[in-house]
């Protein structure tokens, strides 16, 4: 079962490369039978990473009528980023209300720069938030939407470690309006980010 897994995780990322670098155009069709025979696998593997491609956004797969690369990845992936900042602006808020709730020592060692986790840090962090806010659907939503919209995003220069340090220190005090406030900020860079690497598109 690992080794199935393991080679339909490989094929997601071969064909997720070559959708991103444009060597599969919007619309496309994915032949499973074509791409079974491209890996030199079973059609198993091949329908995994289709089925986890499309939960990602990037294909369409429709029945009786098979895969497609998706024609809307990036409309889609700018709307996913607005509702993202809906979800994290409000899971900051509730994370404020608890005052960290059962992970407030983590952001408080954020807040005294003194988180190392072996993470990217705004990665954990954005984890943690979720965590903190108590509210398991919205921490499952925002897994969710993240995973969707992290490969538009790639490494932001904009995103700053300050603004983690101060968002978990509203969050600690007990701060909502605050920490509500400075996670809009911050996620906002992210949108302007994201518009500029693709140009409008």
């Amino acid at each position: 079962m690992s080794r199935v897994e393991s080679t339909g995780d490989s094929i997601a990322h071969a064909l997720r490369e070559d959708i991103l670098a444009g060597r599969l155009a919007g619309g496309e069709r994915l032949v499973e039978e074509a791409i079974a025979k491209q890996f030199g696998v079973s059609r198993v593997p091949v329908r995994e990473a289709l089925t986890r491609l499309q939960s990602e956004g990037f294909v369409t797969i429709v029945r009786y009528r098979g895969a497609t690369v998706s024609e809307t990845l990036v409309q889609d992936s700018r709307e996913l980023l607005q509702i993202r900042r809906g979800l994290e602006i409000l899971a900051a808020q509730l994370a404020a209300a608890n005052r960290g709730g059962a992970v407030a020592g983590e952001l408080a060692a954020v807040a005294e720069e003194n988180h190392h986790d072996g993470q990217p840090h705004g990665r954990s962090f954005h984890e943690l938030v979720a965590a903190a806010s108590g509210n398991r659907q919205l921490e499952e939503m925002l897994a969710n939407v993240n995973r969707r919209v992290q490969w538009g995003l790639g490494h932001n220069p904009d995103a700053s470690v300050g603004d983690h340090r101060v968002l978990a220190l509203a969050i600690v005090n007990g701060s909502s309006v605050q920490a509500g406030y400075l996670m809009d900020e911050h996620l906002q860079r992210d949108e302007r980010y994201f518009a500029e690497k693709f140009g409008g598109a």
